[in-house]
């Protein structure tokens, strides 16, 4: 019972996780901090090498089973089933609940997500230092690309699968980065209104074939959703040691290069509501209240957060 209770609160801190990241602007990787799951996390996917990944497929074999269970154990796989199941679970309902509320109150929600963008930004400026050429030349570079980037409303972005392999490395390598979204990621990526629709699509459809009205929803989306968890995966073996590496041969200016595609990334929930206002009809003036209030609800999500999570070392 003590393990069951063990496993069960694992699978609740990535639930924990899975919420947080699948919202722009709150990190998972901070979230785990706070849950004290993040140096056995980022132990985990560093374990996950190519000569471990290779013992473990040998033991498809009869001859390899032992070593294969050893190296599965290395790589902590229990722990990682454990929790990737709760941040998916999260991830999942949180996305599916997001799409029906860009659908019915979308100026609210990019305001709540401009809000969360904000003040994660505030937080993380205390901790840049810009002391040297080679740090303002990232934090220039980082600006650049994420604003350039949010230019353009999410609709207008391609979404082929390739395209949505690369968004889902890019997004979830970004959860062991405490203080960056891998949404906020895929808001800059312009899949995040994409993604959220067809997770949305994606549950419908498995409660449609639960309940036997067919597989026209899961055969759909299923091939997105394969292709973002495909290029999750990717991620996390090649771009997160890439990022991993990067911090320790020059973390300030790796650094000054994330945080400032945070501060970028201010544009891409003005240029979302300002596709929506232009499509409705509605003026900015008129938005502009329902937008404010909710920027505020997010931005104090992030100071609650930050509150808890200031005393932890990154």
């Amino acid at each position: 019972m003590a393990g069951l209770r063990a496993w069960v609160t694992i699978y609740l801190k990535g639930v924990a996780m899975g919420s947080a990241d699948a919202v722009p602007g709150v990190s998972g990787g901070t979230i785990a901090l706070i849950v004290g799951v993040y140096e056995r996390l980022v132990a985990a996917i560093t374990a996950a090498t190519p000569s471990r990944l290779r013992r473990i497929l040998a033991g498809l074999r009869s001859g390899g089973r032992d070593d294969a269970l050893t190296a599965v154990r290395e790589l902590d796989a229990g722990f990682l089933l454990a929790l990737g199941a709760g941040i998916a679970t999260a991830v999942v309902a949180v996305l599916s609940g997001v799409d029906y509320l860009l659908t019915t109150r979308p100026v609210a929600t990019y305001g709540f997500f401009f809000g969360l963008i904000a003040a994660s930004a505030g937080v993380l400026l205390a901790d840049v230092d810009l002391a040297t050429p080679t740090r303002k030349a990232a934090a220039v570079g980082g600006f650049a690309l994420a604003f350039l980037a949010s230019g353009f409303a999410s609709a207008a972005v391609a979404s082929s699968l390739p395209v949505v392999a690369v968004a889902g490395a890019v997004a979830v390598s970004a959860m062991i980065l405490p203080g960056i979204s891998g949404s906020l990621l895929l808001i800059v990526l312009g899949q995040y209104d994409y993604m959220a629709g067809t997770v949305g699509r994606f549950v419908d459809g498995a409660i449609a074939f639960a309940l036997g009205r067919g597989t026209d929803g899961i055969v759909e989306t299923a091939p997105v959703v394969a292709a973002f968890c495909a290029g999750g995966v990717v991620g996390l073996v090649t771009i997160a040691h890439a990022v991993r590496y990067a911090l320790a041969r020059a973390r300030a200016a790796t650094m000054a290069f994330l945080v400032s595609l945070v501060v970028g990334a201010l544009r891409a929930p003005l240029a979302e509501t300002t596709a929506v206002l232009a499509e409705s009809g509605e003026s900015w003036r008129a938005a502009a209240p329902r937008f404010a209030l909710a920027a505020l609800a997010g931005a104090g999500l992030v100071v609650v957060l930050n509150r808890y999570s200031a005393a932890i070392e990154y």
